[in-house]
């Protein structure tokens, strides 16, 4: 394994009856990067960050995490790992406040038996984690129901890192935002990486991986096409690879559907 490293997935296949989602994907996950996960509808591209936090088991393939053999069999054991995965739906409760939703299930308890929830303790870290942060909900105290897109995202990013993930992979962030707390939601992603984080995105829109990624890894038709360093390539390159592949770059019927994608 190599050290720089934080993850490799080797050989990783998933089916789901007679549909061949993924087939012997590799992947590797450099400390301290953003790497954008990109490729079109069915690529396979949840399938495998699913299979890397434990929401599906691979019928194949091993996962290292650290250069050490992981047993990812649910959710549980990727936490354990340090690795966190916010969805798309988020799974935030509306009726709930920032501080509520950040420990909801893992509450801070106190006391001689540990039965009193340590309410101030844990709006406390809340608030820490608001400040270092540096997102735009002013109090641990606001209720979610409250709060917009952008600022759901944010609650949702601080749930993640709140128990020491490493490993942050995130489901298309900002397919609901607008312009503005988009920007907002990349700015803070690049200070979790800045952090120390090393990140996974799964996103349809490239302009953000260019905008953030270190390298984007490109899937199709449940495979490997390749790795992009995103200060090599532009938007025309990434879409050719999504579109085309690695091994149809002369195809007409490859650049049919190439045009029709841009």
């Amino acid at each position: 394994m190599n050290a720089e490293h934080v993850v490799e997935m080797r050989g990783i296949c998933k089916r789901f009856g007679g549909i061949h989602a993924l087939r012997g994907v590799d992947l590797e996950l450099r400390r301290g990067e953003i790497m954008g996960i990109v490729g079109d509808n069915g690529a396979g591209k949840s399938t495998l960050m699913k299979i890397l936090s434990g929401a599906y088991r691979a019928d194949e393939g091993e996962i290292y995490i650290d250069g050490e053999r992981a047993h990812i069999r649910n959710p549980q054991d990727a936490s354990r790992l340090g690795i966190g995965m916010i969805y798309q739906d988020l799974a935030l409760f509306n009726n709930l406040d920032v501080a509520k939703n950040i420990f909801v299930g893992r509450e801070w308890c106190h006391g001689p038996l540990g039965l009193l929830l340590d309410k101030k303790r844990m709006y406390r870290r809340a608030e820490e984690l608001i400040r270092e942060l540096r997102v735009d909900i002013r109090s641990p105290r606001l209720s979610v129901a409250l709060m917009s897109g952008g600022q759901r995202q944010m609650v949702a990013c601080a749930r993640a890192i709140a128990f020491q993930s490493k490993i942050l992979i995130m489901d298309e962030p900002t397919a609901a935002l607008g312009v503005t707390e988009a920007n907002k939601l990349l700015s803070l992603i690049r200070n979790l990486r800045d952090r120390g984080l090393s990140i996974l995105l799964i996103t349809q829109r490239i302009p953000d991986i260019l905008a953030i990624a270190d390298r984007v890894f490109v899937l199709k038709g449940g495979q490997r096409q390749d790795v992009l360093e995103v200060s090599k390539v532009s938007l025309d390159d990434v879409v050719t690879m999504i579109v085309r592949g690695k091994d149809r770059a002369g195809d007409p019927t490859a650049d049919i559907a190439y045009k029709s994608f841009g």
